[in-house]
């Protein structure tokens, strides 16, 4: 029964996301931003309430370890998984933002301050605050470097009647979907970890970050195959950010959030081994096939060390 609960709540999730993507990139459209900044803020925050409403959750309910395992996971999964089917599924391109220059070093920037933060074994307000403020000067840098930008290559959709109130109740109906689908998919979450001996951070890290994750992968992978991989690109930049900032932040607010870095030394290297892989790529303009399958390769790790760990758990029991 929890396995039908989980995957009730992740739809939830999931559905309620999706209804606050769109109504945000609507309003977003409404007052002439431009495609990338929607992908890289609104859109990628949007695609974060998943991981920030089940880490404050699970943060509230004294699971430290699900709080931060699927921010981690999610920031795995994002560059691994969305970014490589991007570049398979997509002709080599060359974009007109230089990613290097202007956003990569957002994304490795806050993976170095967690893991600076993490150090004494604990992520505290102070901290939470720290990384929140970071996310601040983001958008901020974002709304300066967007001036003059326009909004070309508009959706179709976007050019239907605009309705404030039917915009502001498909948000607050996104919210509520957000919030009790958290609750839901933590306290399931928790009890199948329980019921199988697996640690709630392997939990956090394979079954939640995956959900979670599914909104990036649908809305990415949707703008890439409209030809809007700047878009698409921005999103995952962003949703990193945002994961590493604004979920875990957020989730430190509500209580200190206790970690071991040594016990999850593979996670946490993978996380910033994929962010420096972005980088490189963003330096070297490689946005294509070849850069896809080497992301893949990372995935492969990743995957293949959850199952390694879910299966070492099971021979103690």
């Amino acid at each position: 029964m929890d396995v039908v609960i989980f995957i009730l709540a992740m739809g939830g999730l999931i559905f309620g996301a999706g209804f606050i993507v769109n109504q945000s990139e609507r309003i977003a459209l409404r007052f002439n931003i431009s495609e990338f900044i929607i992908g890289s803020t609104l859109i990628a925050l949007g695609t974060s309430l998943p991981e920030m409403a089940s880490s404050v959750a699970a943060s509230l309910e004294g699971k430290p370890e699900i709080a931060i395992a699927s921010a981690v996971g999610s920031n795995i999964l994002n560059i691994t998984l969305v970014l490589g089917v991007i570049f398979l599924i997509t002709k080599r391109f060359v974009p007109k933002r230089d990613f290097f220059a202007k956003d990569s070093i957002w994304a490795l920037m806050p993976i170095l301050m967690f893991l600076l933060m993490a150090m004494d074994g604990v992520i505290n307000r102070f901290d939470a605050i720290l990384l929140i403020i970071l996310m601040i000067a983001y958008l901020l840098f974002l709304i300066q470097d967007s001036k003059g930008l326009g909004t070309d290559n508009l959706e179709e959709d976007a050019k239907e009647p605009f309705s404030w109130l039917k915009s502001i109740a498909l948000l607050i109906l996104g919210f509520m979907f957000i919030i009790i689908g958290a609750h839901f998919a933590i306290d399931s979450a928790s009890s199948i970890a329980k019921s199988f001996g697996v640690s709630e951070w392997v939990i956090g890290i394979v079954l939640i970050s995956f959900g979670t994750s599914l909104p990036e992968l649908v809305v990415s992978i949707s703008a890439a195959l409209k030809g809007k991989v700047e878009m698409a690109i921005g999103n995952i930049i962003g949703s990193n950010l945002a994961n590493t900032t604004m979920v875990i932040g957020s989730a430190a607010l509500v209580g200190d959030l206790h970690i071991d870095l040594d016990k999850y030394v593979f996670d946490l290297a993978l996380m910033t081994a994929a962010t420096i892989m972005l980088v490189y790529i963003t330096a070297n303009k490689l946005y294509s096939r070849p850069a896809g399958i080497s992301l893949l390769i990372l995935l492969a790790l990743f995957i293949e060390n959850a199952i390694s760990g879910i299966k070492s758990v099971g021979v103690g029991s």
